[in-house]
């Protein structure tokens, strides 16, 4: 009896799977998969396939024998590829994980951003950007989405340990009647962005000791997160927020979610880096214009998360021509294709 395949890997040089493929790879690592074969600037990654999320529930919440191989030579590939790898602490391999069903469930399942990092990991990072805010931002957001996804600490611990941070900031700033702001005035006063890197190195010791609070732990093993999160995405497919999506939407005869590894893309760098959400069309009216908006120095949870207010793409023609003019000819190239 042949192995069967249930990891698929995707990349500019390398691509196993095909749009046509959505109900094994889920329409996320489908469409990752094409848009990597008509040559656009994808990050590479692989997927899991659906067909493991259905053996983990009908198998006591255990992968196939074979699995652990499959995704460990897909991981040595995505290093090779990238000239990094995980876990090392001087070029450090950070990668998301997220879900991904056949058919769309904007917000039901589980992600996890900036995987990789660990205590010396952020160093290395920070040292080889040379650029530390940058390496410490993303240390703490991956300590805490970690901790709220994958072990299911109350995301608004997280929540109160930043806010206490930035009050504190506020102080040593001189801020006029801090501790009475409420939150929206809080990070209009104190945004994510303003704070500093002894800052984001307080909120990362504030995070951890909420795993002890808890009697969790943050795990250092990279590869120990990389499958705690992969596990965390599968059990996400039948959490209460899912099923009852499912069920309004009559969602049937789905096998399951695919989890997508992909190497990870950074928005919050700098004031020259950023993230955002686009359409090829306007959803609502069908118009063929690009339809969307962005924050600089931010990552994906920002745009969703309503901290800050979004700008409309069309700005990004004057604050990035370059960027704004690479995105139009990638709608063209998507509008062509589909």
């Amino acid at each position: 009896m042949s192995e069967q395949n249930y990891v698929y890997f995707f990349s500019q040089k390398e691509t196993d799977g095909s749009a046509e493929m959505k109900d094994i790879l889920g329409g996320k690592g489908a469409n990752l998969a094409e848009m990597s074969l008509i040559g656009l600037p994808v990050p590479p990654g692989f997927t899991i396939t659906a067909g493991v999320c259905e053996y983990y529930y009908k198998h006591g919440q255990t992968y196939p024998a074979e699995l652990e191989t499959q995704v460990t030579d897909a991981l040595k590939k995505l290093e090779q590829i990238r000239e990094r790898r995980l876990g090392n602490p001087q070029k450090p391999l950070l990668v998301s994980v997220r879900s991904g069903a056949a058919v769309s469930m904007p917000g039901m399942m589980d992600t996890v951003l900036n995987l990789g990092l660990n205590d010396e990991t952020v160093i290395g990072l920070a040292e080889e950007t040379n650029n530390p805010r940058f390496a410490w931002d993303a240390y703490r957001r991956f300590i805490q989405m970690f901790g709220d996804v994958v072990l299911g600490i109350p995301h608004e611990e997280f929540e109160h340990a930043l806010e206490a941070t930035k009050r504190n900031f506020g102080k040593k700033k001189n801020i006029e009647n801090i501790e009475s702001l409420r939150q929206e005035q809080l990070n209009k006063l104190v945004p994510d962005t303003i704070l500093g890197v002894n800052e984001l190195q307080e909120l990362v010791k504030s995070y951890k000791s909420l795993y002890q609070k808890y009697d969790k732990e943050f795990p250092q093993d990279v590869h120990e997160q990389l499958w705690m999160s992969i596990g965390a995405v599968f059990g996400s497919w039948n959490n209460p927020r899912a099923i009852t999506y499912r069920r309004l939407n009559e969602i049937k005869g789905l096998i399951g979610t695919a989890v997508n590894v992909q190497t990870m893309v950074f928005g919050n760098i700098g004031e020259d880096s950023g993230t955002g959400v686009g359409f090829t069309r306007n959803p609502s009216t069908g118009e063929n214009k690009l339809y969307g908006e962005y924050l600089m120095n931010a990552q994906g949870e920002d745009v969703v998360a309503g901290i800050r207010t979004p700008n409309p793409i069309d700005e990004l023609a004057s604050e990035m021509p370059d960027a704004y003019n690479e995105l139009i000819k990638i709608k063209d190239i998507l509008e062509k294709h589909y």
